[in-house]
């Protein structure tokens, strides 16, 4: 029978345990999470990913009430909802404070005072659709509702102008073979400056620190995917996966060491520095010396003048790479889709045009058919 759990139904998981990878001196802060799956009945694959339903933190609703002059007992009603609910309780589990719209910057006007009427005229009347955006872009509700405090929106107007809180995608870094009842997050937690306010992602800080340790109450349910390991044990896998892109990887290296598999496997991975930023660099080592992982290539990016990069080691490595493939490997890129995603992508048909004696245009053909044959897929975001 299949498990009841699911987007609409999230499973209270607890979180197990709660580990740093990247080093204090480190400029990111990279965590590693376990979340124990006992009593709900859901599995998972390699290459899922696990759906994870945050809060926003309290301190950030506090601010928002206060810059909107409310209490957070005001009852409001969330559409399709079928009863009205605090305004606190909206903010805390319901409703994003990031990505205000033009169409609330419209509703402000409508509420102020002359001179912030006169304010938000000017910002809606803008004629450059590039500064218009960058604008609204480095501002949350709660810039807005400060900048401008005459005006002021009714408590439901306010909820009717928030996107909902979604839950956060994040690759299983763990392998059902080794770990049927756990599941392993790699996650960057977020935290930065905008408009002169510090800002951090709601669920990698949800995770890191507002969730309970070794309690039934963090809301998640499994998501299938189209990522996944070969059918064929014997195929070899090339894997490209900087910083937290090697999450799914590590669950592939999982499986094969779990399940003895032996055949060629190539991890390509990258970060800033190698002292600070080497994501599971002991258990890369030992499946290297067990054969479940056949070479590994680094690219540490800050550790020298010239920045070194995954594509670059996959260009310094083009002959290998390109023999792996016309042997019938699989080729896997996860992570960052604006840059990496894409470099990787050219330098790959820069590889099979120059290793393969092909013209651009027959590169491109032949790329095109790997992805049809499901030998090359991306988990990008």
């Amino acid at each position: 029978m299949a498990a009841p759990y699911d987007k609409t139904n999230p499973f209270a998981a607890r979180l197990v345990e709660r580990r740093r990878l990247s080093s204090p001196a480190s400029q990111k802060e990279t965590v590693h999470f376990s979340v124990s799956l006992a009593g709900s009945g859901l599995s998972y694959k390699c290459g899922d990913s696990l759906g994870v339903f945050p809060t926003n933190s309290a301190p950030a609703v506090d601010a928002l009430l206060k810059a909107a002059g409310f209490s957070g007992l005001e009852p409001v009603l969330i559409p399709k909802d079928p009863a009205p609910i605090p305004l606190r309780e909206a903010l805390s589990r319901r409703l994003a404070l990031n990505g205000p719209t033009y169409k609330f910057v419209q509703l402000l006007h409508d509420r102020a005072g002359e001179a912030d009427r006169a304010r938000l005229a000017e910002r809606i009347a803008e004629s450059d659709p590039e500064k218009k955006k960058a604008w609204l872009e480095q501002r949350e509700f709660i810039d807005l509702l400060e900048e401008f405090p005459t005006a002021r929106p009714t408590a439901q107007e306010l909820i009717e102008s928030q996107r909902r809180l979604m839950p956060r995608l994040y690759s299983i870094a763990s392998s059902p073979a080794m770990h049927p009842q756990e599941i392993h997050l790699t996650v960057a937690v977020v935290r930065y400056e905008t408009n002169g306010r510090r800002r951090e992602g709601v669920c990698s800080t949800y995770l890191a620190d507002r969730a309970r340790m070794g309690e039934s109450d963090l809301p998640v349910f499994v998501a299938e995917s189209h990522f996944g390991l070969p059918a064929d044990d014997s195929v070899p896998i090339i894997m490209v996966g900087p910083g937290t892109g090697v999450a799914p990887f590590r669950s592939f290296v999982q499986d094969r060491a779990a399940r003895g598999v032996r055949s060629p496997a190539w991890l390509f991975f990258g970060d800033q520095r190698k002292d600070h930023d080497f994501l599971y660099a002991d258990e890369w080592a030992g499946h290297l010396k067990s054969g479940a992982l056949t070479r590994l290539d680094t690219a540490f990016s800050r550790d020298q003048e010239r920045k070194v990069y995954v594509q670059d080691r996959m260009r310094e490595n083009a002959a290998e790479l390109w023999k792996w493939l016309s042997d019938g490997a699989a080729f896997y890129v996860c992570g960052d889709a604006k840059r990496m995603a894409k470099d990787v992508d050219a330098a790959l048909h820069a590889i099979v045009a120059e290793q393969g004696g092909m013209t651009p245009e027959a590169a491109v053909e032949w790329v095109k058919q790997l992805k049809k044959d499901g030998r090359y897929q991306r988990d990008v975001y």
